[in-house]
């Protein structure tokens, strides 16, 4: 079977979005290449995403889906960090999740496996 190993997204500001990713989301700092400003993010089943510095377009259909261990828990502890939500957990589209945006504005849900067979309803 295939699966993604990495992907590369263009950032504003390769530090700040490699510190948001780290300090945020529990991703680890694989590596980076400072001439290039690009830091390579990992997380635990060792998806990498490449922040490199660029221009950024505005991706409005563009969402990253991450499971974490409790929604609610993550959810409260972020927005308690000063994090903005697009909306906290509740039931939408694709299920029961929370929606942020990181420093970019690239959209990402939050989910927990738990939360989303007892509260999405289906």
């Amino acid at each position: 079977m295939l699966r993604l190993d990495h992907l590369s997204l263009p950032v504003r500001d390769w530090q700040k979005s490699r510190d948001w990713y780290r300090d945020y989301l529990g991703f680890e700092v694989e590596f980076e290449i400072r001439d290039r400003q690009t830091a390579a993010m990992r997380d635990d089943v060792d998806l990498a995403i490449f922040l490199y510095q660029s221009e950024v377009a505005d991706c409005p259909g563009i969402s990253f889906t991450i499971p974490v261990d409790d929604v609610e828990a993550k959810h409260d502890a972020l927005a308690a960090a000063g994090v903005p939500f697009v909306h906290p957990p509740m039931k939408v589209f694709w299920g029961y999740g929370a929606e942020l945006c990181d420093p970019e504005g690239y959209r990402l849900r939050l989910w927990d496996p738990k939360s989303m067979s007892e509260k999405d309803g289906g």
